[in-house]
């Protein structure tokens, strides 16, 4: 978890502006150290950890990253463009940690989670009326 976050924050400092508890750190080591960062990656992969027990449930799926998405445009107003960050971030640590069991196959079962994560998430975002909301893909 702590290894994501600080990838996370060192490949995309820009997204340490949401996060005044650690925007302005800059060490990747005070980050690893930072409890307010590792509580944020800790929820941050609970509510992955439920849509991956829920994949056969699509309205629990769709319930849980919609909370999350109107949470962050709303309350925290982030940029819709982190998740795809965040999760593409994801998808190359877990690649990384577990290189031996990451087959061609995971890596495409990972691939459509992060997919189904941001599409969820973006529409969220569009359904309360993200005004700022990107075109720009990665």
């Amino acid at each position: 978890v702590s290894i994501l976050s600080c990838r996370f924050f060192v490949n995309f400092p820009s997204a340490k502006q949401y996060f005044s508890q650690f925007k302005h750190m800059e060490d990747p080591l005070e980050m690893e150290r930072s409890l307010q960062l590792r509580k944020h990656a800790r929820r941050v992969m609970g509510a992955i950890n439920t849509v991956v027990e829920n994949l056969n449930d699509s309205e629990k799926v769709s319930s849980v990253l919609a909370l999350v998405g109107k949470a962050h445009a709303l309350k925290h107003k982030v940029e819709p463009v982190y998740f795809k960050k965040l999760t593409g971030v994801m998808l190359e640590v877990i690649a990384e940690e577990y290189a031996n069991d990451f087959t061609p196959e995971v890596h495409g079962a990972w691939t459509k989670m992060k997919t189904l994560i941001y599409t969820h998430v973006t529409a969220a975002y569009k359904e309360v009326g993200w005004a700022q909301y990107p075109t720009a893909t990665l």
